[in-house]
């Protein structure tokens, strides 16, 4: 092929020579036909079969993705990635083909969708462009691909996902009118909606040589100190939990100081050169790099990388998998998005740790998983703020009338369309002047929910004599950083943003934050609350204006303000939240009554469970198992155990189980009920369970002796540091060794052996379950009693490291 070529017919004879050439293949399209998948399936089958690396992403705008093709897709091989874009009735109108090997890489932008006519006869204009002449072009595709395929507007395509897909196909379909029914690709041009989202920009700070050092303070130095004990009790994994403004960046960099390798993760741009603004201050002397689409500079011990970037195949294998011996996530409430878990499974470095404000489950997937439950500091920042590290606060509920159960909710957030009707009002934009005038200090940031609500706004106060700009990713004119400096310097009162401010940016000058959106998200929520407490020189403390409606966690976003424990606000009737004594908290009547009913109307306990697991199960594409829930779950597991008696008992009331299993749990139900609810003041029991559970489901009912199982359990006791510490270092097993087996044998023996339940007995040499399921039934209860001692397990030494690291506050 030469260097450019436009291609008018036959793109698939390019599409299949070069994928049975490819190592990668990345392909996004608006539309996918059954006509267009069938005809490059086998090339990428036979490209899956070779290892090559498969990324699809395809859209469901005006629903013309046939569910067929994305049937067949999803059934060619599982190890190709296909993800759904839910354009929500915005543009979604790409058409482009990523197909790298070794040395080389072509890239086909044009008209042509996923279809028969479009790759082959139809009238159709393809560009194609190589590597040797596009290095750059194709980097930025390879990084804007990846950034697209794992927004949160994708979903994974699996079998649950599909038969969604194909029920609402069907539903919208029937509503579109006729002509829109029966149309092709061909038509789709006429009917495009605009959308206003632009990529967000990167503002690098300029190179500074520093001719001071710098050393922890505050909350660091616990933090330092905690992770130094938590690398000592053998843990390899830990998140840290700090407030926004406490300086999670500059801890991370002091803590760097112990390795000679370090990779620096993140999803936005701007903050991998803050980050390395921040390490440079600590450790000049060490040569750092970026790598993202346009800067690759991997030849450093630092290197501060994208994780779209990293998203690549080729771009992760290119660093050996133990090449650094600390890797550092910020923001680790992304961690679990699926653009993380290529990379973080892909490198084994010696220690990983999580920096986030806000791990907040009811956000996604629980980043607690990724680190195995150990979180070796926090500090929130109602916490920061009564010890004097981070500025008070003054809030305001003000009510909005708004009747949010109208609108649309997509999932993660409103409708933006439907939104709009209501927030582009005059009426609503007087309502929030006069808030605002009422309340306000000298220096506002305000956080908006689109862009057409930030330009509206804007214009509204300025026609009020306000100093007033607009800041986001679509904005002309003036950039962050002149806005950054104008509010600081006086000579702009309010800034309205929608997305630049949530993370990796800091003014402490501001002094008033104003929310004119609902709260979709309570991380994004307390983010942004974090943007107005940081101290600076005459700032007392920082007022909040908050529109409080009947919108979807209004009512939990205030339990963020609230000092009291949860299970005392959880009792207590009042929704007013018990603040920090040096700050307040002034919300109007009409919205505490709001609240209330809000209150009142919450989703009984079972449906919030039951309404999770649907949430997991969508997104996993198969059944969660206990442990999954647990670590995945936006409910408290226990309340499982509370509501159903056991995970196995929900599913059943849930209607989840085949007929087989349903027989199967009413077998074992007493047993599996027995195992949810023994008590564990120790792990002992447990252990002894995982111990006959792993010899197979044709022998875990068979008796075992002490002598047995004490290799098994001294191993799996010691095996990790914290395990040890917890559950064996007392004075008289600290010391114990290998040549001590018959000391542990004599433990197990006298402490799990002879108090583990009703179903089970010794009599001083056999221990056993006394239990016998049917032959056919026993796989199944042998597989869920297996969940349940896993489950309990991970939540018993999380619960036991928890409690003893919140008593030393690290």
């Amino acid at each position: 092929m030469s260097e450019v070529k436009l291609i008018t017919t036959q793109l698939i004879e390019e599409l299949t020579t070069k994928i049975d050439q490819a190592s990668t293949v990345y392909i996004l399209v608006s539309f996918s036909m059954k006509t267009g998948v069938r005809l490059l399936a086998p090339s990428l089958k036979r490209a899956t079969e070779r290892g090559a690396d498969i990324k699809i992403c395809t859209g469901d705008y005006l629903y013309v993705t046939q569910p067929e093709a994305l049937e067949t897709l999803l059934h060619i091989d599982p190890r190709m990635e296909i993800r759904l874009w839910r354009s929500e009735g915005k543009s979604f109108h790409p058409k482009a083909y990523l197909l790298e090997e070794e040395n080389d890489g072509y890239l086909y932008v044009g008209s042509s969708n996923l279809s028969s006519s479009a790759l082959t006869n139809g009238v159709e204009w393809n560009l194609a462009v190589s590597n040797h002449v596009a290095s750059e072009t194709i980097d930025q595709a390879r990084e804007e691909f990846l950034r697209l395929f794992y927004d949160e507007q994708t979903v994974p395509l699996n079998e649950q996902t599909l038969q969604l897909y194909r029920e609402v196909y069907e539903e919208k379909r029937q509503q579109l009118p006729e002509f829109v029914r029966w149309w092709t690709e061909d038509d789709e041009k006429s009917l495009m909606l605009a959308d206003d989202r632009k990529q967000v920009p990167v503002i690098a700070e300029p190179p500074e040589t520093y001719t001071t050092s710098i050393h922890p303070r505050g909350p660091q130095i616990d933090a330092l100190e905690s992770l130094t004990n938590t690398m000592d009790e053998g843990y390899d994994k830990a998140m840290i939990v700090m407030a926004t403004g406490l300086g999670k960046t500059y801890l991370a960099a002091f803590f760097a100081r112990k390795f000679k390798k370090v990779l620096f993760i993140a999803h936005r741009e701007e903050i991998l050169f803050q980050a390395q603004h921040s390490f440079k201050h600590v450790m000049p002397e060490i040569k750092s790099g970026i790598l993202n689409g346009t800067h690759k500079e991997t030849n450093a011990d630092h290197v501060f990388a994208s994780i779209f970037t990293l998203s690549s195949d080729a771009q992760l294998k290119s660093f050996d998998r133990d090449g650094f011996d600390l890797v550092i996530v910020d923001e680790f409430h992304h961690a679990a998005a699926n653009s993380y878990a290529r990379a973080l499974d892909y490198f084994q470095p010696t220690f990983l740790l999580g920096l986030t404000a806000t791990p907040d489950r009811m956000d996604g997937k629980d980043v607690f998983a990724i680190c195995e439950g150990n979180v070796a500091f926090q500090m929130h920042f109602l916490e920061a703020i009564q010890i004097g590290w981070l500025a008070p606060f003054q809030y305001y509920g003000i009510y909005d009338d708004t009747d949010y159960s109208k609108i649309t909710w997509l999932g993660t957030r409103y409708s933006q369309e439907e939104l709009l009707e209501t927030q582009l009002r005059d009426d609503m934009a007087q309502k929030i002047y006069e808030a605002w005038n009422n309340h306000k200090q000298s220096r506002t940031l305000a956080f908006c929910s689109s862009i057409k609500q930030a330009a509206f706004l804007t214009q509204f106060f300025r026609k009020q004599g306000v100093k007033a700009v607009e800041l986001h990713s679509a904005a002309d004119g003036m950039n962050r950083k002149e806005a950054i400096q104008q509010i600081m310097d006086g000579q702009i009162d309010i800034i309205f943003t929608v997305d630049l401010f949530n993370e990796g940016t800091d003014i402490p000058a501001l002094d008033t934050l104003l929310f004119v959106r609902p709260t979709e998200s309570l991380t994004v929520f307390t983010q942004q609350i974090g943007r107005g407490l940081r101290l600076n020189a005459g700032k007392d403390h920082c007022v909040v204006i908050d529109l409080i409606g009947n919108y979807r966690n209004a009512d939990l976003k205030l339990s963020l303000l609230d000092t009291r424990p949860e299970d005392k606000r959880a009792k207590n009737r009042d929704v007013v939240p018990q603040v920090p004594a040096s700050c307040t908290i002034d919300i109007d009547l009409r919205a505490i009554n709001l609240l209330k009913e809000l209150k009142r109307k919450q989703q009984p306990r079972k449906q919030k469970i039951l309404s999770d697991y649907y949430r997991m199960k969508e997104e996993f594409g198969y059944r969660p198992t206990y442990l999954e829930f647990h670590r995945h779950g936006y409910e408290n597991s226990m309340a499982v155990r509370q509501e159903f008696k056991s995970y196995v008992g929900f599913l059943y009331w849930a209607e989840e189980l085949s007929e087989k299993e349903k027989q199967a749990f009413k077998d074992g139900e007493a047993w599996l009920t027995e195992v949810e609810k023994t008590g564990m003041t120790k792990s002992y029991k447990m252990v002894v369970l995982q111990y006959m559970l792993n010899r197979g489901a044709r022998e875990w009912l068979k008796p075992v002796t002490s002598d047995e199982v004490a290799p098994y359990f001294f191993d799996y006791l010691t095996e990790k540091e914290y395990r040890r510490k917890i559950d064996f270092a007392d004075k008289d097993k600290k010391n114990w060794t290998e040549d001590d087996l018959d000391k542990v044998a004599k433990l197990v023996a006298r402490m799990p052996m002879t108090k583990f339940g009703e179903s089970a007995s010794f009599d001083g040499e056999l221990f056993k379950l006394d239990l016998e399921f049917k032959e056919e039934l026993n796989e199944y209860i042998y597989e869920w009693t297996k969940e349940v001692c896993e489950y309990r397990l991970e939540s018993y030494f999380e619960k036991k490291a928890g409690n003893r690291r919140d008593g030393s506050r690290g």
